[in-house]
C-alpha cells in the first residue's frame, strides 16, 4: 500500500524501491500542498544520498535488463491497459497536486497508456543491422540496455512527462531511479504500483522523494547511474550536464521554452485561438507554452483586441470543477515570478489588455491564482519578452513580413517550439523550416505522439524524447565483426602483401 496510515486519514506515502513502498532512511517526510487551496494533501518520504543508493543497488540487482524484448513488452502492454483502468484515480491526484483543470487532466492523461504500448511493441521489433563490412567478414550490431537511467522530473506534466522518460527507458532493457519534483511527486509513486502489478520485476522502477540539493544530487552524482534524463530549467539543465560530461556518460535534457506563435493575416480566427491555447494551457505552465505571439501587422490590433477579450473570458476557478477552463498557478512562487515579469513588462513599456492581476473575491483568497495576461507592444529585446515566466503571460509582437516574422521567432536564446498560422502552404513550409526550434506545428500547437520526436535545440536541451531515436538513445551499440574465412591469418608469417591489415 503507498500509506500506513488508517482509512480516512492522509495519504503518506514512503519511497518506492525494489517494488515496495518503504520510509526514508532518516525518517523524515515532508508535505505535498493542493496550490488550490494551499491545504497539505498528503505527505511523502524526504529522501537523501543513503535512500538513492539503496535504490540504486536495487536497480542493479534487477533481472529487467536480462529479459528478452518479447517479454518486456508483454510487461508493459499489460501497464498500458492498468493505467487505462485506474486512469480516474491518476487524474484526481494530477488535479490535487498541479492545480491543473480536470478537464485538461482527464484530456491529457488519458493518452499516457500509449506510451507504453508503442514502446512495448519496439521492445519486442526492433531489430539489430548487418553491414557491410567487406571480404569475408560478417559484421552485425545489436543494442544492450544502458544499465540504470537517473530521471529527474518536474512538477507541471508529472505523470506525462515522466511516461515520456519510462516507457522507452525500460522498453530498452534499462532499470531506472526517479527523482520527481517535491511539488507533486505523488503520480511518479502511483506509476509504482501499476508497473508493479503488470510484472515489472522488483528494481527496475524506483522513486525517491526529496529535494533536488539531496535526493537530485545523488542521482546525478551515483558512480553507477549509466544516463541522466532530465526536465527542468535551462541553469539546472547546464549544471548536471557539466557533472554528465565529467562522468562522460549520456545526458538526455528538455529544458526552458519561450515558444513564438507566428500567425498570418490569412489566418486571423483559428490563430488566435490557437495562440489561446498556447499562451494559457496549464496556466502557461508549460515549456511549449506560446509565450510571444507574432501577428502579421496588417491585422494585429484585430488579434490582440480578440486575444484580450477571449482571456478575459476564461473561467478561473477550482480546478475540480468540470467548468472551470484555468486553476491556480502551482505554488506561492510560480504566482511571485508571474507578478514580477508583469511589472517589468509594464516598466518596459508593455500594455496590459488583459488580466495582469489576482483575480478577487473568497474563492481565491486561499489558491495561488492569476488571471490570463495579455501584453501588448513588448519589444522582441524586452526582458518579459525574453526569459521564460512559465505562467500566465503572453508577449504581443507585430511583424511586417514574413522574413521579419522567422527574425523575431529566432530572436530569443531558446530553441524549442513554435507554430505557424497560414492558409498559404509554401509559406508556413518555408517558416517552419527558417525556425530554428526543434519542434514546429503548422495550423496547431502542443500536439504530441509517442512515436514523433520532441526536443529542442540550443538552451532548450539536448537529445530527444519519444519515436526510435529516443528509444535507441537509451542503448549502447555493440558491434561483432566475425572472419568467416577458411583459411588460417598470421599477420608475423611471411610477407605482408596480400594480407588484410583492417
Amino acid at each position: 500500500m503507498t500509506s500506513s496510515e488508517p482509512r480516512g486519514a492522509m495519504p503518506a506515502y514512503g519511497l518506492f524501491i525494489d517494488n515496495a513502498f518503504t520510509p526514508a532512511a532518516s525518517g523524515r517526510t515532508f508535505e505535498v500542498e493542493n496550490p488550490a487551496t494551499a491545504a497539505t494533501i498528503a505527505t511523502a518520504a524526504h529522501g537523501d544520498a543513503e535512500d538513492v543508493a539503496r535504490a540504486v543497488a536495487a536497480a542493479e540487482r534487477s533481472v529487467w535488463g536480462r529479459m528478452p524484448g518479447a517479454e518486456r513488452a508483454r510487461i508493459l502492454t499489460r501497464a498500458a491497459d492498468i493505467l487505462a483502468e485506474r486512469m480516474d484515480d491518476f487524474v484526481a491526484a494530477e488535479v490535487a497536486q498541479t492545480g491543473r483543470p480536470i478537464r485538461e487532466m482527464k484530456a491529457q492523461l488519458a493518452r499516457t497508456p500509449e506510451w507504453y504500448a508503442y514502446f512495448g511493441a519496439l521492445a519486442r521489433t526492433h531489430e539489430g543491422r548487418v553491414h557491410p563490412f567487406g571480404g569475408s567478414y560478417l559484421n552485425y550490431s545489436h543494442r544492450r540496455p544502458l544499465g540504470v537511467v537517473g530521471a529527474l522530473t518536474p512538477w507541471n506534466h508529472p505523470l506525462l512527462i515522466l511516461t515520456k522518460k519510462v516507457a522507452p527507458a525500460l522498453a530498452a532493457g534499462n532499470t531506472m531511479v526517479v527523482k520527481p519534483s517535491e511539488i507533486a511527486p505523488l503520480t511518479p509513486l502511483m506509476l509504482g504500483e501499476v508497473l508493479a502489478e503488470a510484472g515489472l520485476p522488483a528494481g527496475a522502477y524506483n522513486v525517491v522523494t526529496g529535494f533536488g540539493p539531496d535526493a537530485g544530487a545523488a542521482v546525478v552524482n551515483h558512480p553507477s547511474i549509466a544516463k541522466i534524463d532530465l526536465t527542468g530549467g535551462t541553469p539546472t539543465g547546464r549544471k548536471v550536464a557539466a557533472i554528465a560530461g565529467e562522468r562522460l556518460i549520456p545526458m538526455s535534457a528538455e529544458l526552458g521554452g519561450k515558444a513564438s506563435v507566428v500567425v498570418f493575416a490569412d489566418m486571423v480566427e483559428a490563430g488566435t485561438a490557437g495562440a489561446l491555447f498556447a499562451s494559457f494551457v496549464a496556466a502557461g505552465q508549460t515549456c511549449v507554452q506560446g509565450a510571444r505571439l507574432l501577428v502579421e501587422r496588417s491585422v494585429y490590433d484585430e488579434v490582440v483586441e480578440t486575444l484580450g477579450r477571449r482571456a478575459r473570458a476564461i473561467r478561473v476557478g477550482d480546478p475540480t470543477d468540470p467548468a472551470t477552463e484555468m486553476g491556480p498557478l502551482v505554488s506561492a512562487r510560480q504566482r511571485e515570478t508571474a507578478e514580477r515579469y508583469v511589472a517589468i513588462g509594464r516598466e518596459e513599456g508593455g500594455r496590459v489588455v488583459a488580466g495582469g492581476a489576482r483575480p478577487g473575491g473568497e474563492a481565491f483568497a486561499r489558491g495561488y491564482y492569476y488571471t490570463p495576461t495579455v501584453l501588448a507592444d513588448v519589444a522582441s529585446g524586452a526582458r518579459v519578452a525574453q526569459e521564460e515566466i512559465f505562467g500566465p503571460v503572453v508577449c504581443c509582437l507585430p511583424f511586417e513580413d514574413e522574413a521579419d516574422a522567422i527574425r523575431l521567432a529566432n530572436d530569443t536564446p531558446f530553441g524549442l517550439a513554435a507554430s505557424v498560422w497560414s492558409r498559404e502552404v509554401s509559406r508556413a513550409h518555408r517558416v517552419a523550416h527558417a525556425i530554428d526550434a526543434g519542434i514546429v506545428w503548422v495550423n496547431d500547437h502542443h500536439r504530441i505522439d509517442p512515436s514523433s520526436p520532441w526536443g529542442g535545440f540550443a538552451a532548450s536541451g539536448l537529445g530527444k524524447e519519444n519515436g526510435i531515436a529516443c528509444y535507441e538513445s537509451y542503448t549502447k551499440v555493440q558491434s561483432v565483426v566475425v572472419n568467416l574465412s577458411p583459411e588460417p591469418f598470421d599477420w608475423f608469417e611471411g610477407e605482408a602483401e596480400g594480407k588484410r591489415y583492417s
